[in-house]
């Protein structure tokens, strides 16, 4: 069984969209995908070496300005989009203005903020590292939370440390026994290769060293860390002034919160100011004043606060870099399976409807025959069964109506004969114009006027207007009349007519009209019973109908008559035969004032023992009486 159009439709449509679908996830899931992997790539090692080195620079430099080329170089190192803005938003340097990708947007949330002064910096990537110190190029180190950094010693104490330096380096290598060691400025020492950790006693020996590796005994090491003055390794007096403006400032903020405090030197000269033992109200006193001196008195040396991004920006561009290709590929790829599917249901869908349109076409053209195949029971199906019953009634109307012009035709062209006839005769004379001839013409026009009469009843019912007077009628009184009015025909028929209405029974009817369509069935009962017969009309009330038969012990009809009795013109005897009279319009005339009355005529009839023709009537009518009535019809 096919589906029904709705689900077709809803399917194609639901089948195009699945599909649109699924290829707009296949973009997304693999661009999503290459951002993944680059994501993946994109190590927490890489991130906090980028971190760190512009954390060194902001630690190390009093403003951004110069951090270009580091950030050039750091992309470049880490294979990736690194670039420094300030709060704000604005771009202080982008590794993507010399990569050709200027003006691409930057990730939605930086990777981590850079501020020298934060005790502590929290990266994007989850990872909160505490840098305790890093290296500066300048030979001290920069340490984190409230220490001051290692500021560069003046030219005089940069000779005087280098002068020292090289004494030092002198002697290590007397020691050593080794060209490559090297003691620098800051008093680092410098091992090629390095020497060995030293291990606890817990813990195995190691692995003899290959052929031509030198190594250190621990005691030759701390002999060579003899050899480094401690004048390399003392602040440089520039970092003690420092100290001393930090020291300065802490203690005014202890003296400006009431907090007692001791001040302190160093072996080197480095001031500092101890917390009071034993009191956490004052140590919290002294953390807070010890970080606000730090961060002022380093704010003349460190750049400002900014936002480091990594990466380029996370918002899905299905035309970013090589994607656009894919993107584009995809949809020609949907637009052409839309295209081809749209197209192939299209043309099944619409296949039955250009066949009924070429069935259409061929009926207007005069093809009554036309008709379409019917498969399924689907709505097309069903307007395709429409059409064929619609073509089907169109043709049988179409016969009939030729049949019913033929029939008009014959019926009016035998009495116009005869009367054209006898009146060219008496003209001619032929034939004297005496009474007997006058009756017969008299005759041939009344029958005239009697088929003219029930082609007008016929027009009106099939035009709707055939316009009924009701009124409370005794249908057995009314069949007593009936059958008074053709007690002379049956006697001239030699038959018996009687009627069998022995209670009045009250009907709202058209009594013209119930007479009219009761004396044709009696009418034909007389016409065709032959001598000797019975004919008997009877009433009766019925529950809520009246039932109103004509019954004779006639000839019967045949089966194959049935169905068409109550046509237009219709007549068992083919031959048409003056002798049995009657135009073949009174069954159906009785049809259509039945039915105007909402009521049913039925025919029970066998070939050899006679007929029955019942009329059945609503004790009550359903329709409103009309306001007019047609005159009064021929009884036949």
């Amino acid at each position: 069984m096919r589906r029904n159009l709705s689900v077709r439709l809803l399917g194609l449509f639901l089948g195009v969209a699945v599909f649109s679908i699924a290829a707009t996830a296949w973009i997304a899931t693999q661009s999503t995908s290459d951002r993944l992997r680059n994501e993946v790539e994109r190590t927490l090692e890489s991130d906090t070496y980028v971190y760190q080195e512009l954390l060194f620079y902001a630690s190390s430099h009093d403003s951004w300005d110069d951090v270009a080329p580091v950030v050039r170089e750091l992309a470049e190192s880490v294979g990736n989009r690194v670039a420094v803005t300030t709060p704000d938003g604005e771009v202080l340097a982008d590794s993507a203005d010399y990569a050709g990708d200027a003006g691409e947007p930057l990730p939605g949330t930086p990777t981590a903020d850079l501020d020298p002064l934060a005790p502590q910096q929290t990266m994007s990537l989850n990872v909160a590292s505490s840098l305790s110190f890093v290296s500066t190029a300048g030979g001290g180190f920069a340490l984190a939370g409230a220490a001051v950094p290692h500021l560069a010693p003046s030219s005089m104490e940069a000779a005087e440390r280098t002068a020292l330096a090289d004494q030092a380096t002198v002697c290590a290598r007397a020691i050593a026994g080794d060209e490559e060691v090297m003691v620098s400025a800051d008093g680092q020492i410098t091992y090629n290769p390095p020497p060995p950790t030293p291990t606890p006693a817990s813990t195995p020996e190691p692995a003899e060293p290959t052929a031509g590796e030198e190594t250190f005994e621990p005691t030759t090491q701390v002999e060579i860390l003899g050899c480094v003055p401690e004048e390399l390794t003392a602040p440089t007096q520039a970092t003690i002034d420092l100290a001393q403006t930090q020291t300065d400032l802490t203690a005014a903020c202890l003296d400006d919160a009431g907090i007692s405090y001791q001040r302190a030197t160093d072996g080197y000269g480095m001031p500092s100011i101890l917390p009071p033992p034993d009191d956490q109200e004052a140590q919290g006193e002294w953390s807070r004043c010890s970080v606000e001196a730090h961060q002022e008195t380093m704010e003349p040396y460190l750049a400002d606060p900014a936002l480091l991004y990594i990466g380029s920006s996370d918002r899905f561009d299905a035309f970013s870099g090589g994607g656009w290709v894919r993107t584009a590929l995809t949809g020609l790829v949907v637009l052409a399976a839309a295209t081809g599917v749209t197209v192939l249901a299209g043309r099944r869908l619409t296949h039955p409807i250009r066949t009924l349109t070429e069935a259409a076409q061929r009926m207007a053209a005069g093809g009554r025959g036309a008709r379409v195949r019917v498969t399924g029971r689907d709505e097309v199906a069903r307007l395709g069964h429409a059409f064929n019953a619609m073509a089907s009634a169109i043709e049988e109307n179409e016969r009939q109506r030729k049949a019913m012009v033929s029939d008009i035709a014959h019926e009016l062209r035998t009495p116009l004969a005869n009367v054209r006839g006898y009146l060219e005769a008496a003209e001619d004379g032929v034939v004297p114009l005496d009474p007997a001839l006058v009756e017969s013409l008299l005759e041939e026009s009344s029958l005239l006027q009697r088929l003219i009469d029930d082609l007008q009843d016929l027009a009106l019912a099939d035009a709707g207007m055939l316009q009924l007077h009701r009124e409370e009628t005794d249908v057995a009184a009314l069949a007593q009349q009936v059958t008074a009015a053709h007690q002379a025909g049956a006697a001239a028929a030699e038959l018996t007519l009687t009627v069998d209405a022995p209670e009045p029974v009250v009907v709202d009817v058209d009594p013209t009209r119930l007479r009219q369509a009761l004396g044709n069935l009696v009418a034909n009962a007389v016409r065709y019973s032959g001598a000797g017969a019975h004919v008997r009309v009877r009433t009766v009330a019925s529950g809520t109908d009246v039932v109103l038969t004509v019954t004779d012990d006639g000839p019967g009809i045949a089966a194959e008559h049935l169905d068409r009795l109550f046509d237009r013109f219709y007549r068992p005897d083919t031959s048409r035969a003056r002798a049995t009279g009657g135009s073949g319009l009174g069954l159906a005339i009785t049809k259509h004032l039945v039915d105007a009355h909402g009521g049913s005529v039925e025919v029970d009839s066998t070939e050899g023992t006679g007929s029955t023709f019942t009329i059945r009537l609503p004790l009550h009518a359903s329709v409103p009486a009309a306001a007019s009535s047609l005159a009064e019809g021929h009884l036949r």
